[in-house]
Parts: C-alpha cells; structure tokens; sequence
C-alpha cells in the first residue's frame, strides 16, 4: 500500500496534511472532554440533593423502627417517621434524575463539540487520501507486473501511463517535457513519452 507520492514536494504536503488533521482531531476531542466535564458539573446539586435525602431518608427509618418497639403508642408514633421517610426518597428521586439528564445532556454537548468540526474537515480530507492511496497502490502494482514483462509491455505501460499524464497534469509540466506533447506520444517519440510516463507516476506516488 503506498501512503505517500514519491515527489517530494508532493509528499511532504500530504504528510503536513496528515499531521494538521491529526492536531485538529486531537485538540477537538480536547474541547469535547472539556466541554463534557464543564457540563457534568451542572449535576453537582442534583447529587448533593440525592445523597442528602437518601442519608435523610435512613436516618428516619432508623428512628421509624426504633420507635415501632415501644409498647402501645409505638405503631401510632412511627406513621409520621414513614411519610417523612418516603418524602425525602422521592426527593433523593428526583436528585437522581436530574443527575442522570445532566449526564446525558453532558455527553451529547461533548460529541457535539468534538465530532462536528472533525467531521466537516474529514469529509473532504479522507476520502481524498483514500482516493490516492488505492490509485497509488494500483498503479505500483502495475509498475510491477508490466515491468517484469517483456520490452513491448514496459512500453505500452509506458504509453499508457503518458496518455494518462497528457489528460490529467497542468499544461505547464507538459509543455516543460516537450513543446508538442500530443504529437510526441502520437508520434511514439520514447523519451517523451518516458518522461510524460513518469510525470504521472510521481504525481501518482509512484517510481520506476
């Protein structure tokens, strides 16, 4: 699998392409993490409000079975302790709801802030990285089949690969090869058309 072009100047700015992208995903997910824990900290009265009651709500069962023991007035004192009791879990309750939706709303603000400014710059970033890698590794195994082959295959791959270059490179790395480059490859001027050849194997991240 080639990752890179051969051409210098080329790989160098897909390595800087690579290592921005790399930096912008890491400080995005940075954000995230810490637009999570700023979040997370909106649930700090929710918990504070569930542990309380439910300390509260021990506390009152604790006295509620004490005084069940006492003879005769017992069962008619604990009626008081047990609502008290049941008030303070529902308060716990509803602590520990608002905890739980703090910590979704949490969650769903962190992904946001990471993933939104990450996926914009990939969608464009990747698929274009994985357009020339799978040209790039298809064009380097074909360097290696047809180079192996006879001096007729080697050059119809260069012929090729020369017909390639005249429809995809800039007039200006054309004409610098020849002043005619159409009518050189018409013409099967070999030099040419091995530079015209290589031009687009650089541009491909590919060698001889």
């Amino acid at each position: 699998m080639t990752l890179y072009a051969a051409a210098p100047a080329r790989r160098a700015r897909q390595l800087l392409g690579d290592l921005l992208f790399l930096a912008w995903t890491g400080a995005w997910t940075w954000a995230g993490l810490r637009a999570h824990d700023a979040v997370l900290e909106l649930a700090a009265p929710g918990r504070a409000t569930m542990n309380a009651a439910g300390d509260i709500a021990g506390q009152l069962r604790d006295v509620e079975d004490r005084i069940a023991g006492v003879p005769l007035v017992g069962d008619d004192l604990t009626g008081p302790f047990g609502g008290m009791a049941s008030q303070a879990d529902g308060l716990a309750a509803a602590g520990a709801s608002l905890v739980e939706t703090v910590g979704q709303l949490a969650l769903a603000v962190g992904l946001a802030v990471a993933l939104v400014p990450v996926l914009l710059v990939a969608v464009v970033h990747v698929p274009l990285r994985v357009r020339f890698v799978r040209r790039a590794s298809a064009a380097r195994r074909a360097v290696r089949q047809l180079s192996a082959g006879d001096g007729a295959r080697a050059a119809a791959l260069s012929e090729l690969f020369a017909l390639r270059a005249l429809a995809n490179q800039p007039v200006r790395k054309l004409a610098a090869i020849t002043g005619d480059p159409v009518a050189a490859w018409r013409d099967g001027d070999e030099a040419a058309i091995r530079r015209l050849a290589d031009l687009e194997l650089r541009d491909l991240g590919v060698r001889r």
